[in-house]
C-alpha cells in the first residue's frame, strides 16, 4: 500500500479559523512527536557545534558570490556579464534560503553572533522578516504540517500547482514578500503574525521591516540615478531569477505527504541530490532527519540520516525521483484532497504514528 485517502472536511489554513481550534482540541498542536532510537551519547556528539564547517561554507559562499559580482559588473551590457549572473543569482536567490534556515536554528556556527550576523543577511536577501520568521519557523517545527498552526504550509490542498511552478521565476512569492514588508513597515501586523509571535516582538518586527525596505528605497533611488538596472540586478532581483534552485529543492520537502500527523516521516520527505546542490542546500535534502532532530547541525546530518536509515521509509534516489512522486500525489489531491501519499516502511523500522488520522475518519462519518 504505498498511498492512503481518508474523507475530511475542508481545511482553514488560518492561524485563528476552526481547523487551529479543532488541532488544539484533539490534542495535535505542541504535541509529542515520534523520534528514531538514537543513542543519548550519539546524538550528544551528533549536536555539538562548531564554527568550522559553517566558517569554511559561508567563506566559500561570500567569495563566490563577490567575485560572480564582481564579474557581472565588469562585463555589464554584454552577453558575458550571463554566467556571471546566473552564478550570483543561484547564491543570492536560492542558497540564502539555507543559510538564513540553519544559522535561524542557531545551530550552523558555534558562535553565537556568527549565526546572527548570517541570519539577518540572509534574511534580507531572500525577503524575510528575520524576526517574524524566527518565530513562523519555530511554530513550523512544533506543529509541522498541522492545519490551523503551521504559518509554513506551502502545499494546501487541492495544491495550487500553477503557483508551485511558477514559482521558478518567483514573481508571485517575492512580490508577495515585498507585500508583508511594506505592511509591517506600515506598522500593522495581520492576525496569523499575531498568533505566533509574542507581543514583545510587535516593535521588532516593524524597525526591522522598515529597515529593509529603506534599503530597497535606497537601491531604487540609486537605479534612477544612474539609469541602470544594474544595482537592482545586484539587490532585489536576484531573490526572482536565482530563486529556482530553492524551490527546486523545497518543493519536495512536504508536497504531496500527510498533514495532521506526528511521524515526521509521514509528512516530510528526504531526497539524495548531487554534491553540489548539497552544498548550496546545505543539506537540507535530510528532511525527516532534520525535523525529527533540529537541533543537529547541518554537516552532521549524512551522519544521522546513516544512523537512523532503516527506521525511515527508502529515501528518493534523485531530484526526478522525488518530482515523479509528487507530480503523482498532487494529480490525485487534485481530483481527491484528502489523499497522500504514504510510503512503505522497511521490516526494520517502527511502525507510523498516524492515530490522529483515525479522528479524522470519525469525524467525517458524523
Amino acid at each position: 500500500m504505498d498511498a492512503t485517502a481518508i474523507p475530511i472536511e475542508k481545511r482553514d489554513y488560518s492561524l485563528v479559523g476552526p481547523d487551529s481550534r479543532r488541532a488544539v482540541e484533539v490534542g495535535l498542536a505542541s504535541a509529542e512527536w515520534y523520534h528514531s532510537e538514537v543513542p543519548r551519547k550519539v546524538m550528544k556528539e551528533l549536536m555539538q557545534r562548531t564554527d568550522g564547517p559553517a566558517l569554511r561554507d559561508t567563506a566559500l559562499w561570500v567569495a563566490i558570490l563577490v567575485g560572480s559580482a564582481v564579474g557581472a559588473i565588469h562585463f555589464w551590457g554584454t552577453w558575458a556579464c550571463v554566467p556571471f549572473f546566473f552564478v550570483y543569482s543561484v547564491l543570492y536567490g536560492s542558497s540564502c534560503d539555507s543559510r538564513w534556515h540553519e544559522c535561524g536554528h542557531g545551530t550552523a556556527f558555534r558562535t553565537g553572533w556568527l549565526n546572527d550576523v548570517v541570519y539577518n543577511i540572509a534574511s534580507f536577501m531572500v525577503i524575510r522578516n528575520p524576526v517574524t520568521w524566527r518565530w513562523s519557523h519555530a511554530r513550523h517545527h512544533t506543529d509541522t504540517y498541522i492545519v490551523g498552526r503551521d504559518v509554513e504550509i506551502s502545499w494546501m490542498r487541492p495544491p495550487p500547482v500553477l503557483r508551485a511552478v511558477l514559482a521558478f521565476f518567483d514573481v508571485w512569492g517575492s512580490v508577495n514578500s515585498l507585500r508583508t514588508l511594506i505592511r509591517q513597515a506600515g506598522g500593522t501586523l495581520n492576525d496569523d503574525e499575531k498568533n505566533y509571535i509574542p507581543e514583545t516582538e510587535f516593535g521588532k518586527v516593524i524597525f526591522v521591516a522598515r529597515v529593509h525596505m529603506a534599503i530597497y528605497a535606497a537601491t531604487v533611488v540609486t537605479a534612477i540615478l544612474m539609469g541602470s538596472w544594474l544595482p537592482l540586478m545586484l539587490i532585489g532581483l536576484p531573490r526572482i531569477y536565482g530563486s529556482w534552485h530553492m524551490v527546486l529543492c523545497g518543493h519536495l520537502q512536504h508536497a504531496g505527504l500527510a498533514d495532521n500527523v506526528l511521524d515526521h516521516r509521514l509528512n516530510s520527505r528526504t531526497v539524495y541530490i548531487n554534491p553540489i546542490s548539497r552544498w548550496l542546500y546545505w543539506n537540507m535534502n535530510y528532511h525527516i532527519e532534520h525535523h525529527m532532530f533540529p537541533m543537529v547541525p547541518y554537516h552532521a546530518l549524512p551522519r544521522l540520516h546513516a544512523l537512523i536509515k532503516d527506521d525511515l521509509p527508502p529515501p528518493n534516489t534523485s531530484f526526478l525521483d522525488g518530482y515523479m512522486e509528487v507530480y503523482r500525489s498532487l494529480k490525485q489531491q487534485r481530483r481527491d484532497p484528502s489523499y497522500y501519499f504514504r510510503k512503505v516502511l522497511p521490516p526494520t523500522a517502527r511502525p507510523y504514528r498516524d492515530e490522529f488520522h483515525d479522528i479524522h475518519i470519525a469525524r467525517a462519518g458524523e
